[in-house]
């Protein structure tokens, strides 16, 4: 691809996940992932993404050993407990959870027991993370989904992973 800096998109569906762009270099296998999913802008309902389908695109990439979910105050308490029963850490803040999901992403990025960070968000604000995390030596994935998922996050990230809401009239599980 022009410009090279993309080294794997993977699209996701509910029918499972196909390659849809290059692999340039291969990823080492055991790698240590911290996801960090930002609720308000990926579980949206309209989108019907489901953590599982998350975590099981990441596992070509390595180990999650830190799995947390921002959520706001506004979160329904059975999106919660959800969250909690996959395994996720659910934090639920009020206000602002972009500051929130910041905040943890680069202490994970100060971690030395971590070697991905993976960000499940649309937003642009958090380019500054992905480049901070580059220059610390930490690979980055960016998860997301169309519509508005950012252009500039997708160039930045070493992997982008863009996950199709569902095209069915599902009703609420």
């Amino acid at each position: 691809m022009p410009g090279g800096s993309w080294e794997k998109i993977i699209s996701m569906t509910k029918d499972g996940i196909k390659s849809i762009g290059m692999i340039k270099r291969k990823s080492k296998r055991g790698k240590k992932i911290a996801l960090l999913i930002d609720g308000p802008n990926i579980l949206r309902k309209e989108f019907g993404i489901k953590l599982e389908d998350i975590v099981d695109v990441l596992e070509s990439i390595g180990d999650i050993r830190v799995a947390k979910v921002i959520l706001n105050q506004y979160a329904p308490q059975g999106l919660i407990e959800a969250v909690s029963n996959q395994g996720f850490e659910a934090v639920v803040v009020s206000g602002e959870t972009g500051v929130k999901l910041a905040v943890e992403a680069m202490r994970e990025i100060y971690n030395p027991n971590i070697d991905v960070i993976a960000l499940a968000t649309r937003n642009a604000e958090f380019l500054p993370v992905i480049l901070k995390a580059k220059e610390k030596g930490k690979e980055t994935v960016v998860i997301g989904v169309e519509p508005g998922f950012s252009v500039a996050l997708k160039h930045a990230a070493d992997y982008t992973i863009v996950l199709e809401p569902k095209r069915e009239g599902r009703e609420e599980e």
